[in-house]
């Protein structure tokens, strides 16, 4: 069977790749290993665990913050199997959407695991064994990535867990260890931590969330430890031993040497992800991988052989589902020839905890290793109107701006709607604004966004006016 394209894993990356090629005229073939469509995020990563923190935020919120908005609650209850079974129907009906697009733009989807057999076809194995040959001039592989899990770490799907098991957990476990303090690990932390699950999270760096601004780390911990979620910073996990019932984890810390057991009914391994390549027998079309297992690509995300792309989690940069759909945008017209635009710095990275934590830009670590004079202007969200009607208190803005120029250089939010509220600060920074520009913009009150005005004010000759 011949295309124009063939795109291989039909995760955010690549069904987005695919409809952008069929938009622009290519005849396009999909392949999916999975009887779905969408891959980790519609499947079993973003959309599943939002649909969960929802759910279980809204408990939360009824336990603990209904009352003082006059709404009293007799008899409140959770139930996680009810919540696990509206998070299927979420996850239902976008993988019913995802195919409704691919009939719309004409995309025929090949279901099986593909291979390439040379650079210009690649071989589909159906699960009854079927195969089918397609051919392609173009090709473009976005097969995602894998949670991350050492053999060490005794990883069995039943009481070690990574996040694919755990949004299928029917029962409200009494004790969880998390191993990783990154975004994975958090946002289902809260999830069961608002249920009532004692947390326990071990993290080898000296902060969670460590790849992000410290001033967002410091209101994350503080906003956590209300929920009662413990924090192992600087340890490490030697072994780890499942029963049939429970799970025991030792722990050593990295400074003092001391050792100690966490017991749980569960120990969730969030420490990462790999680049997904496996089947793939890149070597048949004169493909190797890097020392991490990415796809190394050039600035056209192309391979070392032409005409064979990589986009997504298989390369290198944020494993996040809206870069890869931005990868699969940019390739794909760059297939047809136009001049499509990426910039990674301005890609947002947030953490659907609640508070919310998003950033987009350099953090202000990075702008001291590399030299650069800034200066910063921060904002309480306990100083907004908005936040203190809505009794989301916790958080803050920060701007990080070039010293002499004023230009924007990061902005770093903890709070309510804080993932929504980062598209501003992306549009300032694609736009190359200076923190003056931000402030003199009149922002709609009470809101949330008054806050990015009020640290960019702060930013400028400290001018903040509420703070």
């Amino acid at each position: 069977m011949n295309y124009d394209v063939v795109v291989i894993g039909s995760g955010p990356g690549g069904y987005v790749a695919a409809i952008r090629c069929a938009q622009l005229g290519f005849k396009t073939a999909l392949i999916e290993k999975y009887p779905s469509l969408g891959g980790t995020c519609l499947n079993v990563g973003c959309i599943p665990s939002k649909a969960l923190l929802d759910s279980s935020e809204h408990y939360h919120n009824a336990k603990t913050g209904f009352e003082a908005h006059g709404v009293y609650m007799k008899d409140l209850t959770a139930d996680l199997n009810k919540m696990v079974a509206r998070k299927a129907q979420v996850v239902l009906e976008n993988t019913k959407g995802i195919e409704f697009l691919m009939k719309k733009n004409k995309i025929d989807v090949h279901y099986g695991v593909g291979s390439f057999k040379d650079k210009n076809t690649v071989t589909v194995k159906a699960t009854d064994g079927q195969t089918t040959e397609l051919s392609a001039p173009k090709i473009i592989i976005a097969t995602g990535s894998k949670p991350t899990v050492p053999a060490s770490l005794n990883y069995d799907k039943k009481r070690v867990i990574t996040s694919t098991e755990a949004l299928q957990i029917k029962d409200i476990p009494a004790r969880m260890c998390i191993i990783g303090g990154g975004v994975i690990g958090l946002e289902l932390g809260s999830v069961f931590a608002r249920l009532g699950t004692e947390i326990e999270v071990v993290e080898f760096a000296d902060s969670i969330i460590p790849t992000m601004d410290v001033d967002c780390t410091k209101e994350l911990t503080r906003s956590l430890k209300k929920l009662r979620m413990k924090f192992h910073l600087k340890h490490k996990v030697t072994a780890v031993h499942a029963s049939e019932s429970s799970v025991e984890v030792q722990v050593e810390n990295t400074v003092k040497g001391e050792t100690f057991s966490v017991h749980a009914d569960y120990c969730l391994v969030a420490i990462g992800r790999r680049p997904y390549t496996d089947q793939l027998a890149l070597e048949n079309a004169g493909l190797t991988t890097d020392e991490r297992g990415r796809i190394p690509v050039n600035h056209h995300l192309e391979t070392a052989v032409p005409g064979i792309y990589a986009i997504g989690d298989v390369i290198e940069g944020p494993m996040l589902a809206h870069k890869a759909e931005e990868d699969g945008v940019f390739v794909a017209e760059t297939i047809a020839g136009q001049k499509p635009h990426l910039n990674y710095n301005l890609v947002p990275g947030v953490v659907y905890t609640w508070p919310e934590v998003a950033a987009v830009g350099q953090t202000e670590a990075q702008l001291k290793a590399a030299g650069m004079a800034y200066k910063t202007g921060k904002f309480p969200y306990k100083a907004l109107g908005r936040a203190r009607a809505s009794m989301d208190v916790d958080g803050m803005v920060k701007i990080l701006a070039d010293a002499t120029t004023d230009e924007i250089l990061g902005i770093h939010i903890v709070g309510a709607r804080a993932a929504d509220m980062i598209m501003e600060g992306v549009t300032l920074m694609e736009f190359r604004a200076s923190a003056e520009d931000a402030a003199r913009i009149c922002h709609p009150h009470p809101t949330y966004t008054e806050a990015i005005k009020e640290a960019a004010l702060a930013a400028t000759a400290n001018r903040s006016i509420h703070s």
